[in-house]
């Protein structure tokens, strides 16, 4: 890493980066994030019976669908072509569901704020689905845990 900001030009002013000559590569990024709740509001999700449905598959679709509206959400991110977009959303006793969102795209730059983006949405939409028995759910740990490709390489973290 640089130690510099990259969306800033000398005079500060908040720019697109140019990805003009970066060379096109295989880019891969997965975020995580976890809505912790009451286990009575995973048993719940677990039996399908929250009024709103499923919660899990209409989750697993919004992060789907965040993840290819990232670039009208954040402000200077480049509008990407995915190749591909995965959800996973898991129950984990008691009390939570994780989520797995992993991105992938061949291109000049990378695919960690689809990532996270589609991590994120996917936690929103739980709360959403579920705020009316449990309006204390909290989002937690929201993080990139793993990209690849590019100059800078693979990061991974826990």
């Amino acid at each position: 890493m640089s130690g510099e900001l990259s969306h800033f030009d000398a005079a500060g002013r908040a720019v697109m980066v140019d990805v003009s000559e970066k060379p096109i590569t295989t880019r891969r990024a997965t975020a995580a994030a976890r809505v912790v709740m009451r286990p009575a509001t995973l048993d719940l999700i677990r039996s399908g019976g929250t009024k709103k449905g499923d919660v899990l598959g209409v989750a697993r679709l919004a992060g789907i669908m965040a993840a290819k509206r990232t670039a009208e959400l954040i402000p200077l991110c480049h509008p990407l072509t995915l190749s591909a977009v995965a959800v996973e959303l898991t129950a984990i006793s008691p009390d939570a569901v994780e989520i797995i969102a992993t991105v992938r795209t061949t291109g000049p730059t990378g695919v960690e704020m689809e990532a996270l983006t589609a991590a994120s949405v996917a936690a929103l939409t739980v709360y959403d689905m579920c705020k009316a028995v449990d309006r204390g759910m909290r989002i937690e740990g929201l993080r990139l845990i793993e990209k690849s490709g590019g100059k800078s390489g693979v990061f991974q973290q826990t």
